[in-house]
This record gives structure tokens, sequence and C-alpha cells, in this order.
């Protein structure tokens, strides 16, 4: 039995995917609101510290909750595994530049922003070419930890002042030399994996 040429195209073409959905919303508002916390440099004192901490930390946990959504829903799409660790990038970026302006990383933290900057943007780079090679790079184990301790340290540096008789800021910097390094490990293992004949990495 024969197929015409219409109904062979409809069979061979893509199933469309539905991008406006709760998950790619949430990620679009976390893309969106992450340079809002630049106006902390407007006011940097204690309590706009702290209620930046805050915000930082819940729009960092969006990660979850749009993740969450996606696979209990069945609304996993490809151009959400694409805008999902670009909003988690531009958050993290957001809130080094912040920090950076308000002296909260010291001269010789330097080195490790310039670290995390670099392969970030190195990996975003390489998604982008593995996309046109049809590949799309999901988050591993390992990326994940490294964005947890990434949320962790900045919150804490955002904050920076004592509460409770925590050395936050001093917290936040020990937690930030754990992040880089997790970062410097995850990249180079996403490029190793990528670039061996071992299959498609996830990081």
């Amino acid at each position: 039995m024969q197929i015409s040429a219409e109904r062979a195209l409809h069979v061979d073409r893509p199933r469309r995917e539905v991008f406006w959905n709760a998950p790619n919303l949430i990620t679009l508002g976390r893309i969106a609101t992450g340079p809002l916390l630049l106006l902390l440099t407007l006011f940097p004192g204690r309590r706009a510290s702290l209620i930046g901490g805050i915000a930082f930390l819940l729009i960092s946990l969006t990660d979850l909750l749009d993740g969450w959504l996606a696979r209990r829903g069945g609304m996993v799409t490809r151009m959400g595994k694409l805008l999902d660790p670009l909003a988690d990038k531009l958050l993290v970026l957001t809130a080094l530049i912040l920090l950076v302006a308000l002296d909260r990383i010291p001269l010789w933290g330097v080195p490790l922003v310039v670290l995390v900057l670099g392969r970030e943007i190195a990996v975003t780079g390489l998604r982008a070419m593995a996309s046109l090679d049809g590949v799309v790079l999901g988050a591993s184990s390992l990326g994940k930890w490294k964005t947890g301790f990434q949320s962790a340290s900045l919150t804490a540096l955002i904050i920076h002042y004592e509460w409770l008789g925590v050395p936050v800021h001093a917290l936040g910097l020990a937690l930030f030399v754990a992040a880089t390094a997790l970062t410097v490990w995850s990249g180079w293992d996403y490029f190793a994996a990528y670039l061996s004949d071992e299959g498609n990495p996830q990081a």
C-alpha cells in the first residue's frame, strides 16, 4: 500500500512541542527577575542585604520547582532544557557582578570569579555547538551539586552581615571556594565527556 507524499511528510515531521507551559514560564521569570538583584547596589545596608539574599535564594529554588512540574506534568521540552541552565547561569553571573561591585568578594577571590565566568561561558558555547548537532545537554548530578553550592555561597555573600552570631560572609567565602572547585570540575567533566567516544555528556 502506497503512502501519499503529504502523508509521508506528516509522519516524518517532528512532534511540535508546547513552549508556553508552566515550567518554561517559571524559567523565563527567573531570567527576568535575576537582574533586579542589581538594585541592591543602591541599598547595600543590613536589611536590604538580608532581603536580597532571601530573594536570590527563592529565585534559585524555582529551578527545582520548574523541573518538578516539567517531569510531573510531562512538559519537558527541548527549549526548556536549553533555557533552564541558561537562566541559572544568568542568575549566577548577575550575583557575581553584584558582589564584586559591593566589594564583598575580596581581591584574592577575583580569580575565582574569572574561573566561574569562564566556565559558564565555555559550557554555554559547547551547549550551543551541541544543539547544532541536534543534541540537547541536560544537567548531571555533578552539575546540580555545583549549582547548589553556588546558590548557597552567593546567598550568604549577598546577606553579608552577621546574623544570630553566624559569620555569614566568612561562611559564604568558604562555600564559594568549594563552589568554584565544583564549577571547574564539572566543566572539565562536561568537555571530556562530550569529546570522548563514550557518548553524549550530561552536565
